[in-house]
């Protein structure tokens, strides 16, 4: 991680904000943050073990001293829907050329983006289609940790509000433990020296985000995924144009 100044400024302030998002809402870490770090350097299997580093941690720290505050029974329906495909997108990340997983994260991004700012969620009320969401999901997040937005469009229907959040927190630890445990079977370096520097900014962005979730749960929801839409949007314009980028 041979980075300049201006390249480190920028890592730590995309990590303060997906520490900040992931807290905040309860997704979407990896999917506003991964994109943004791919334009400072496009190598997903750089960054997608930090991040998974991460997300262990500070699941671990927030929903393991609420696991009343978690529905096990749409975790256990859940994860029965995402195992397959998820181990899938696992194999995909490894085996598929880097430009490709490239484009197809910032891609995803930018889907979501357009969706939350225009606010057209997904909304069809059909269990074949939340089994549909799920599948799409794990295979997603097996290949690049951005699927989280799919799997919380299914979650937000059939979760309350109060438990929404630490659930998908276990939902996030068991889908990353999965992949942290195929990146050791064939020798992806974790980067675990880079990620415990890095915690200090995520941090941060972590304890804003525990303020933003009580203001989320009790406020308007739809309002914050639109601000979270301009964000992302911006934050890749503004990254792109950066001249320290490759």
């Amino acid at each position: 991680m041979d980075f300049s100044v201006g390249q480190w400024a920028a890592i730590v302030l995309i990590f303060l904000w997906s520490g900040f998002v992931r807290t905040g809402i309860g997704f979407g870490g990896a999917a506003l943050g991964l994109p943004l770090l791919l334009l400072v350097e496009d190598e997903p299997l750089l960054w997608l073990p930090i991040i998974g580093l991460h997300l262990l941690f500070f699941t671990s720290i927030t929903a393991g001293g609420r696991l009343h505050h978690i529905d096990w029974g749409f975790v256990r329906w859940s994860m029965g829907w995402m195992i397959v495909p998820k181990l899938a997108g696992v194999i995909g990340l490894l085996s598929l050329p880097t430009e490709w997983m490239v484009i197809f994260v910032f891609a995803i991004s930018a889907a979501y983006a357009v969706s939350w700012i225009v606010q057209r969620q997904v909304a069809l009320d059909a269990p074949w289609f939340d089994r549909l969401l799920l599948v799409l999901g794990g295979y997603v997040s097996g290949a690049s940790l951005v699927g989280a937005p799919l799997i919380a469009a299914v979650a937000i229907r059939r979760v309350p509000m109060t438990r929404y959040r630490d659930t998908l927190f276990v939902l996030w630890f068991l889908l990353v433990c999965i992949k942290m445990t195929a990146f050791l079977a064939v020798g992806v370096e974790l980067h675990a020296g880079w990620a415990a520097l890095l915690l200090l900014p995520a941090g941060v962005g972590h304890l804003l985000g525990l303020r933003a979730h009580q203001h989320l749960v009790h406020g308007d929801a739809r309002r914050t995924r639109r601000v979270l839409g301009v964000g992302l949007s911006l934050g890749r314009m503004f990254v792109a144009r950066m001249p320290f980028l490759p």
